[in-house]
């Protein structure tokens, strides 16, 4: 599978990437590498080549070099020295070939699915809600509305920092429920996942580390790595943020900036305390790392929750909000909200990468957040998924599944089997065959879960179909 190069690193794999294989080039660049320490055809104390020079002999980009190091790292199977470069790690490689973190066939199998929308099958594991949760009708009225878009405004792109009327509503709606903010300091994006992306792109590089929240949001996790920069966990669970780990990480790792869910996280449903988010916020200005905040399910949460961009005034704090949640998916609008220093390289870099953002999507969305139904639409559907939250519990519970953390609020409950033995990407994937679509906990976490458990959308998680295929599975444990 691999030859061996000479240059002034010694002796380094040149790789046989097949592209074609299904999988991607960093599990096979790491399996590869797994396998040659595994036969000592790569001794313990062998300098590997550094990121450039793997990069150029594999023909590979330094974006899947710094993410298969960073893996190998992670599996013990390297080590890094400051200044001196990568190591074959010494002592007793593994009996067997490494595991790889996340597997790529779950994502391939089950992700599109996940987020088409089209299938047919129960979407257990989705982040969107039943189409008449939403209000539909308050929606459709909207998106008519802004298909009447003065035809003067069918010339250009829009305006760079996106639609005005909605960017002073928000500024407005902030101002009021949480801090101070300005409509020049608001930037609209495709969506929150874009919004990850420019933050991503304006202040990192290849190669820095970034704090995320394990187990965290699935498509950040891709998106970290994507662009090439380390991601460290900070472990997440029902009591909040691992605060000793974050100071011990943020010591060692400098990082540059961490993405965190500060009010119902996904997938727990968790909020941070007032404490948790000034200790957050001191630790941020200690070891100088920008704090990103999620805050995509802020409308959802219980009034006088912890805000992080609140307390801290954006000075080290960019907020990331979205309609998807409270409206429809469909609607791809999202906001940064960030200091004014800040904004004009944010816009740069959104201009650079795709212009501007859709102006009728975001007239839809002005139309229907500035509507008076939209109130009181939030409300209902806040107590719609507190009646659909307990009852998903009560029957999870029923077929034998336990809580990784008890929600505050909001769409979602990870549950799973306490006792070790199951896999979750094998149980997705049947549960697939049966016509219904899970979210496993290999898709929020950095490593391999020790357990088996699933991320529930209270939408939908107390079918009887998903409860009898669960009952099955629970019946095949010893």
């Amino acid at each position: 599978m691999e030859t061996m190069d000479k240059n002034d690193s010694g002796a380094w794999p040149v790789l046989a990437i097949d592209r074609q294989r299904r999988g991607s080039l960093v599990d096979q660049i790491v399996a590869a590498i797994a396998e040659m320490v595994n036969r000592r055809t790569l001794p313990a104390g062998t300098k590997m080549p550094s990121v450039r020079q793997f990069a150029k002999v594999n023909g590979v980009s330094t974006f899947t070099v710094v993410e298969s190091y960073d893996r190998l790292l992670h599996l013990g199977l390297l080590s890094s020295r400051r200044g001196s470069g990568f190591f074959v790690a010494r002592g007793e490689a593994p009996a067997q070939p490494a595991a790889l973190p996340v597997s790529a066939n779950v994502v391939d199998t089950l992700t599109p699915d996940l987020y088409s929308g089209q299938s047919d099958a129960l979407p257990v594991g989705a982040g969107w809600l039943p189409p008449e949760w939403y209000g539909e009708s308050t929606i459709l009225d909207a998106v008519r509305h802004a298909m009447k878009i003065p035809a003067g405004r069918l010339r250009g792109y829009g305006h760079p920092l996106g639609f005005p009327s909605l960017r002073q509503h928000l500024a407005a709606t902030l101002s009021a429920d949480l801090f101070a903010v300005e409509p020049e300091q608001m930037l609209l994006t495709h969506g929150a996942t874009h919004a990850f992306d420019l933050v991503l792109r304006t202040l990192t590089r290849p190669g820095d580390v970034v704090f995320v929240e394990d187990p965290g949001y699935s498509n950040l996790l891709a998106l970290v790595r994507h662009h090439g920069c380390i991601p460290v966990g900070i472990p997440r669970g029902a009591q909040g943020l691992d605060m000793d780990v974050l100071a011990r990480e943020a010591q060692a790792r400098q990082p540059k900036l961490m993405f965190v869910n500060t009010v119902l996280q996904n997938p727990l449903g968790t909020s941070l305390s007032q404490a948790q988010a000034h200790r957050l916020l001191a630790l941020s200005e200690q070891f100088d790392f920008w704090l990103v905040e999620d805050d995509i399910y802020r409308e959802l949460a219980a009034r006088g929750d912890s805000s992080l961009a609140a307390m801290d005034g954006l000075r080290r704090v960019i907020r990331i909000g979205s309609f998807s949640k409270t409206l429809s998916p469909v609607l791809r609008v999202g906001s940064i909200c960030a200091s004014g220093s800040l904004m004009p390289e944010l816009v740069r870099v959104k201009m650079v990468t795709g212009l501007t953002t859709s102006e009728v999507n975001e007239r839809a969305v002005y139309e229907a957040v500035s509507s008076r139904a939209y109130r009181k639409q939030v409300e209902r559907l806040v107590l719609q998924l507190d009646g659909a939250r307990e009852l998903a519990l009560e029957r999870l519970g029923d077929a034998g599944l336990v809580p990784l953390a008890r929600p505050r609020g909001g769409m979602f409950v990870s549950a799973g089997w306490p006792e070790p033995g199951r896999n979750g990407r094998a149980i997705a994937e049947r549960a697939l065959r049966a016509g219904i679509l899970l979210a496993p906990g290999e898709f929020f976490a950095l490593q391999p879960p020790a357990t088996a458990w699933f991320r529930f959308n209270v939408a939908y998680a107390y079918e009887p179909a998903l409860l009898d295929f669960l009952r099955s599975i629970q019946g095949d444990m010893p």
